[in-house]
C-alpha cells in the first residue's frame, strides 16, 4: 500500500540498512515517522495535506514495512541515525521531525543526538523511554503488557507472537482506535501483513527499549541534555489515567515545550488528521 501522489524510493540509512521512503510535495522538509503496528501509510492524510507547501518524507522505520530488517541494530540511536542519513541523502541537512508511538521514540533520540539536523520536533502519544518505564506501576501497568512481553530475551516472545500474529497485532489496532473507521479494512490488512512479516525485528525494537535505550536516556538525563528545538507533544491524557504529570515529565527534557492532550485516541493522525496538521503547522512557525 502506498500514499497516493507520492514517489517511492529506497534510501540508505545508517550502515548498510536501506529504508523504503515515500516523498511528496516541495518546500521546507518534514520527516514523518510511523508507530506500531503500522507503516508509513498511517501518515496518508497528514502527508498529502503538508505536501501543499512542504517536502514530506515518510520512511518505513528499519524493521518495519518494506524497509530492511536486520537481525540487530534497533537502539533508537541507530534508528535515529537512519532518519538523518535518509534526509541527507535526499538533500536535506535540516528538517522538521514528527514521530508517532515507536517513531516518536526515534524522533526523540534524533532530537537529542542530532540537534543541528532537527529544526522542530513533534511527539505523538508517548513518553521518553526512561519515563515510560518509571510510570508503569501495579495493575495499571497491564495496559502495557506488550512492553513486558517483548522485553524478554530472544526466543519465546517471537514464537508466541508469530503463532498468533494477526490476533496479536490486530488487538492493538482495535483497542487503541477511538474510531475504527479511521483505519479502513484495506489499511488494516496492510498493517497486519507488514507486521506479520516483521515479528523478529518488531520484537527487537521493543527489546531495545528495555535495555540500551534506557541506558542512553539515563546518560542524557544525568548529563542534563535537553531538546533544544521547539517541541510540541500531543498525547492522550495518560497522566490522569495512570497518575503522573505528563507535561512535567516532558519539561524535564525540553527548553521550548507546547504540551496538549487530545481525545482523538492513539491513532490520532488517522482519526483526526486536521488536528495534527494544524498543530504541526503552528509548531513549524515557532
Amino acid at each position: 500500500m502506498k500514499i497516493e501522489g507520492f514517489e517511492y524510493t529506497r534510501v540508505r540509512g545508517a550502515g548498510d540498512v536501506e529504508l523504503n521512503v515515500a516523498v511528496g510535495g516541495s518546500g521546507t522538509p518534514v520527516v514523518l515517522l510511523h508507530g506500531f503496528p503500522q507503516t508509513h501509510v498511517m501518515w496518508r492524510h497528514v502527508a498529502r495535506d503538508l505536501a501543499a507547501d512542504h517536502t514530506v518524507i515518510c520512511p518505513d522505520l528499519r524493521g518495519y514495512g518494506a524497509s530492511d530488517k536486520p537481525a540487530d541494530g534497533y537502539s533508537k540511536r541507530e534508528m535515529a541515525a537512519d532518519v538523518v542519513a535518509v534526509a541527507a541523502a535526499l538533500g536535506h541537512s535540516r528538517f522538521g521531525l514528527v514521530g508517532h508511538d515507536r517513531g516518536a521514540l526515534v524522533a526523540f533520540r534524533a532530537g537529542l543526538d542530532h540537534p543541528d539536523a532537527v529544526s522542530h520536533l513533534m511527539i505523538l502519544d508517548v513518553l521518553p523511554t526512561l519515563d515510560m518505564w518509571d510510570v508503569m506501576h501495579g495493575a495499571s501497568a497491564a495496559v502495557g503488557f506488550h512492553l513486558y512481553l517483548m522485553a524478554q530475551p530472544p526466543g519465546l516472545p517471537e514464537r508466541m507472537i508469530a503463532a498468533s500474529a494477526d490476533e496479536f497485532f490486530g488487538y492493538f489496532l482495535d483497542v487503541w482506535a477511538n474510531d475504527p473507521r479511521a483505519i479502513p479494512a484495506d489499511v488494516r490488512a496492510a498493517y497486519l501483513e507488514a507486521s506479520r512479516n516483521a515479528v523478529p525485528s518488531i520484537v527487537a525494537d521493543y527489546r531495545a527499549s528495555a535495555t540500551v535505550d534506557v541506558a542512553q536516556d539515563e546518560e542524557d538525563l544525568a548529563a542534563g541534555n535537553k531538546l533544544r528545538m521547539p517541541v510540541t507533544v500531543i498525547q492522550q491524557d495518560w497522566g490522569a489515567a495512570l497518575g503522573f504529570d505528563a507535561a512535567a515529565r516532558w519539561k524535564t527534557w525540553t527548553t521550548d515545550l507546547h504540551h496538549q492532550t487530545t481525545t482523538a485516541g492513539h491513532f490520532m493522525a488517522e482519526t483526526s488528521p486536521t488536528e495534527i496538521t494544524t498543530a504541526l503547522r503552528a509548531l513549524l512557525n515557532r
